[in-house]
């Protein structure tokens, strides 16, 4: 196993291991494994830790190339240039290629043998940094331990915060849970976008 940020990011960028998984699926693609980080820069100020890149990451090969990515940004109060700036912001999903589809057309979850197989790796690759957030249910799963639900993980938010920021996904899917927990654009995200201009100057 590469022990390398640069080995990394190379050996993750080339991983084939779910091609006969992805093949089986409605989508029948092949992996491309999407991970924004400099091999320059092992110590980036935020790490956004997502679950799976979705269909049109996989064809821009760019993570949140997306109506997700545009609601993050705002959440988070930085414009592109600075989200894609790999010397401050590193962007490792739990999995690094498109899951795919189910045969009623929602994404498949991220496949276990990706964390199981970089997480830990890439995790000891980079320095510490200072922010790291953690969007949705399997990013919150692996770095923070447990099974409580994301609701009430982000409702904890001030017991990881401000190292970690848990959230909820950005998708459009999670409006009508917007709508229902206000507490999470009122309370968290003027906190969360003074943090981010904290480390980012």
């Amino acid at each position: 196993m590469p022990k390398t940020l640069h080995d990394l990011i190379h050996s993750i960028g080339t991983c084939r291991i779910c091609e006969q998984r992805f093949a089986l699926t409605q989508t029948g693609h092949q992996p491309r494994p999407v991970i924004w980080a400099s091999a320059d820069t092992p110590n980036p100020r935020i790490l956004i830790v997502g679950q799976a890149p979705g269909a049109r990451v996989q064809e821009s090969g760019r993570p949140f190339t997306d109506p997700s990515g545009n609601r993050l940004r705002d959440w988070l109060g930085i414009d592109e240039a600075t989200f894609y700036d790999k010397s401050k912001i590193a962007i490792a999903p739990m999995a690094f290629c498109f899951p795919g589809y189910n045969t009623k057309g929602a994404d498949l979850p991220p496949p276990a043998i990706c964390a199981k197989t970089w997480r830990k790796p890439l995790m000891d690759a980079l320095d510490p940094v200072p922010l790291t957030l953690l969007i949705g249910g399997f990013a919150m799963k692996w770095h923070l331990g447990g099974i409580r639900k994301v609701t009430e993980t982000v409702l904890d938010w001030k017991a990881h915060a401000p190292q970690v920021f848990p959230l909820p996904h950005p998708s459009w899917r999670n409006t009508a849970w917007l709508k229902k927990n206000p507490w999470f654009e009122a309370d968290v995200l003027p906190v969360l976008r003074a943090r981010i201009q904290e480390v980012l100057t």
